[in-house]
């Protein structure tokens, strides 16, 4: 009897990450989705709130400066109630919001909206970050990186989309609230199969500074944040400026670079179980560094492509390795390290593409991007520190 009993127990404890993982990667999928079915409405909402690009720029730093102060405050929640609640209410609240942008009258009220955005967007990080560590760990394998991949993908899908619904002339107010119900739905029913993790009752204060074993992770997240950041918002600058290119040739280097990052992503986690996360992090930070170094160089569209293309495949895999290295880290809660590490991620990806545009007029854009290589090569040399909760 007692011997059915455990295989009966094994037998659940082996059909629950399956269910977990689907439900984590649609909560992925919809942190994706989100945001960018509201990127594809922007430049109908600056038209009609009359915006400059500076005035549009204020406001779109709304969305990283909630995400920054929220996630600290959701690393302590999740460690205090567990990730499953704050992973729910969090999804639900993005969901929720998501069309507020859309409502604004004006910019002050536009920054707030997208402040609100942001935050529910850093909590939601945060805490389906640290689900997708505990399912990992469950299945004794790497599978964080398909988890990101499927954000890219809800991303991808919902730009493509966004873009259609915009041309057929639909207005914002009513695509958003569209996509929140869509989004909402399926968070409600994906939020029903994730897994009960732990509460650490902590006392710890939730703006701590993070500690000193997560300070070279959060140095490896800053880096890669903030190239991804970079090339985000100057790669078809770059195109199109230095090079001189067509606005859909411009358009085409963020398309390789997001492309390639999404594809690698999804078929990350063999790789990365075959070769260890180490000299994952090593290679791809190595990729993307020669790659976007000889577009720079050579300075031809093609090759620029390629070289962009060479970014994406190179820094792919790395903010997933380095997000479970970090809820991983023994004597910490996973939350509350996921939040440290984050938290200093995303402080590279506000900061980065400011940086560059600084540079850029006091020199050019070439040499500004010059500093993203740079910040691939540290990746590479910042590799080791991702083994700390890694077994090679």
């Amino acid at each position: 009897m007692k011997h059915d009993l455990s295989d009966t127990t094994r037998y659940k404890e082996a059909e629950v990450p399956k269910s977990a993982r689907l439900a984590v990667a649609a909560v992925f999928f919809v942190g994706g989705a989100g945001l960018a079915n509201w990127v594809a409405r922007i430049p109908e909402i600056q038209q009609k709130l009359g915006l400059s690009n500076g005035e549009l720029g204020v406001g779109l730093l709304g969305t990283a400066v909630g995400a920054v102060l929220a996630m600290p405050t959701a690393g302590w929640l999740v460690a205090r109630f567990g990730s499953r609640p704050v992973t729910k209410l969090a999804a639900l609240g993005y969901c929720i919001v998501l069309p507020l942008p859309t409502l604004a009258p004006n910019l002050l009220l536009l920054t707030i909206s997208l402040m609100v955005l942001g935050a529910f967007f850093g909590a939601l990080d945060v805490s389906m970050n640290t689900q997708a560590v505990a399912v990992e760990q469950r299945y004794h394998r790497p599978i964080m990186s398909s988890f990101h991949g499927l954000y890219s993908a809800g991303g991808m899908v919902s730009a493509a989309s966004g873009g259609l619904i915009a041309s057929l002339g639909i207005n914002p107010k009513s695509h958003l609230l569209g996509a929140a119900l869509l989004l909402g739905t399926v968070v409600a029913f994906a939020s029903i199969k994730l897994l009960y993790t732990e509460a650490n009752m902590t006392t710890e204060s939730t703006f701590a500074l993070p500690k000193k074993s997560l300070l070279q992770l959060g140095i490896l997240a800053f880096c890669v944040m903030l190239s991804e950041g970079a090339m985000a918002d100057w790669s078809a600058v770059y195109l199109s400026q230095t090079l001189t290119t067509g606005p859909g040739l411009a358009a085409a280097g963020y398309t390789m670079f997001s492309l390639a990052m999404a594809v690698c992503r999804l078929s990350g986690d063999r790789p990365t179980q075959h070769l260890g996360p180490v000299r994952m992090v090593r290679f791809g930070g190595t990729i993307a560094a020669i790659g976007l170094g000889l577009s720079l160089i050579i300075a031809q569209p093609l090759v620029t492509l390629i070289g962009f293309a060479c970014v994406g495949v190179g820094l792919s895999t790395l903010v997933p390795i380095v997000f479970s290295a970090a809820g991983r880290t023994p004597g910490i809660p996973s939350s509350q390290a996921l939040a440290a590490v984050t938290t200093t991620g995303y402080c590279g990806f506000l900061c980065g593409p400011p940086l560059i545009g600084f540079v850029a007029d006091f020199l050019n854009l070439r040499i500004a991007l010059g500093l993203v290589v740079v910040m691939c090569a540290m990746s590479a040399v910042l590799a080791p520190t991702v083994a700390r909760g890694h077994k090679e």
